[in-house]
């Protein structure tokens, strides 16, 4: 089940999971500011999983990449109130709100500890999705604004992630795949963002590996996979959507393809 406040955007958003399990690869367009109600959200980086629970904010950046994985627990389903920071919203806000000046912060999940200024931001949006007719564009806008300025008063270091309106510049390919390999995204989000056309990056990443992103992404996958099931005696249920395939089927033959034997033989 999924109320939203209705927008032109959907730019609020009560999201309940019922007993469901959910797990998606990720990378926003716009800013996501959630609190979890129920359940727990596990979000899972390259370099770092985090898992929230009832009562913990977040604020995931834009073009983070990260797996979200969304499942009840205690017998309550998963359940959150989002808020997306649209662009032209962001950009409407800092027009009248002056940025504060910082040093650019590397992209992470931000978190935030209860804190008066919250608990009654979201307990005032609650009652707003009973609403026939949805709320006024003109309050919809307001309660953004006291989000954001709510934001920059409990994080000083914010402005870094919303202030920042440019897109992504030409990085270096090898040190961003070889960290994020296991996000199962289309070569062309791969692609944007290393800041290059997909004509572009294919042609580069044959020049560096050698190998097209489809083989080298399989290839690299299934090794981390190998790693997972012999050292940590994870089971393979529980690795093939971690490493970045879709389903345990394809995942099994290509793990007995790749190395001869299936899976489930090294534990």
């Amino acid at each position: 089940m999924e109320k939203r406040i209705p927008a032109p955007l959907a730019e609020v958003v009560h999201s309940c999971l019922a007993d469901k399990f959910s797990r998606n690869e990720v990378m926003p367009d716009d800013h996501y500011f959630f609190r979890v109600i129920s359940g727990e959200v596990k979000i899972v980086l390259s370099d770092v999983t985090q898992v929230f629970g009832p009562g913990d904010t977040i604020l995931l950046p834009r073009r983070q990449l990260s797996t979200v994985i969304q499942y009840p627990k205690d017998n309550q389903p998963y359940q959150c109130v989002l808020i997306i920071f649209k662009h032209e919203r962001l950009k409407d806000y800092y027009s009248r709100n002056r940025a504060k000046e910082q040093t650019a912060l590397s992209t992470a999940v931000r978190s935030y500890a209860k804190h008066p200024l919250l608990e009654s931001y979201f307990g005032s949006l609650i009652p707003y999705f009973d609403l026939p007719d949805g709320l006024p564009e003109k309050i919809l806008a307001l309660k953004i604004d006291e989000a954001l300025t709510i934001l920059r008063t409990i994080d000083e270091c914010v402005d870094a992630f919303l202030a920042d309106f440019s897109e992504p510049g030409k990085i270096d390919l090898a040190s961003f795949m070889e960290q994020n390999y296991m996000f199962n995204m289309p070569l062309k989000k791969f692609s944007y963002l290393t800041g290059r056309s997909l004509t572009t990056f294919k042609r580069d990443f044959i020049n560096i590996y050698g190998s097209t992103p489809q083989r080298w992404l399989t290839k690299r996958r299934l090794k981390l996979a190998h790693d997972l099931l012999s050292e940590n005696k994870q089971k393979p249920v529980e690795v093939y959507r971690e490493v970045g395939f879709e389903n345990l089927s394809h995942f099994s033959y290509a793990f007995k393809k790749q190395f001869g034997y299936a899976p489930k033989e090294i534990l």
